[in-house]
């Protein structure tokens, strides 16, 4: 019989828990078990092993932080919208830089439950660029410009590799102004 209170949700979660609390550990099941106060053989009820739990935390990390970048969005538009966006996807990924790298991952073709997770965050984005009449071809330009911006940039900054003494915060608040102005200059090369 399960351990009361035991489900895949809180499985993964603590799953993703270890993954922040240890960086430089090797997630286990056995840790993840440990911590539980279960025996690893009691994970399998839940997940499907390390790689089940892999994926649970890429699947539960794809919805946080679109729900994250959404909610930031909310009541926005335009340059207000981007700059919401770059602002909470930056903050989302330094508060959990093991599990950002996790998020920046394409679905596979015959994964549901990741193709709707990527989706979402995929439409949060559509969403905003659509206030710059940015639909079709343009919004999927702009999707992959804005995306390689801000990615660029957390994913230099989470690994530690921005060590100039220039204040990092001007350096973003730059990077996304220049998103605002290709933006609006967009459909006008």
């Amino acid at each position: 019989m399960p351990r009361a209170g035991l489900t895949t949700d809180v499985v993964v979660a603590r799953g993703a828990q270890l993954l922040e609390a240890h960086p430089a550990d090797e997630l286990t099941l056995a840790a993840l078990a440990d911590s539980l106060g279960v025996r690893v053989p009691s994970l399998y009820k839940h997940i499907d092993g390390l790689p089940g739990l892999r994926r649970g935390i890429m699947l539960r990390a794809k919805a946080n932080l679109s729900a994250t970048v959404a909610r930031a969005c909310i009541g926005r538009a335009r340059d207000d919208a981007v700059r919401s966006l770059a602002a909470a996807y930056r903050t989302w990924a330094r508060q959990h830089p093991m599990q950002y790298p996790m998020t920046i991952r394409a679905p596979e073709p015959d994964d549901v439950e990741d193709q709707q997770a990527s989706a979402a965050a995929l439409q949060v984005i559509y969403s905003v660029l659509a206030g710059y009449q940015l639909l079709g071809d343009d919004a999927i330009d702009a999707t992959r410009f804005l995306r390689s911006v801000i990615h660029g940039f957390v994913s230099l900054e989470t690994v530690g590799a921005f060590k100039l003494a220039a204040d990092l915060e001007r350096s973003y608040d730059r990077a996304v102004n220049s998103m605002l102005t290709a933006l609006e200059n967009w459909k006008h090369p």
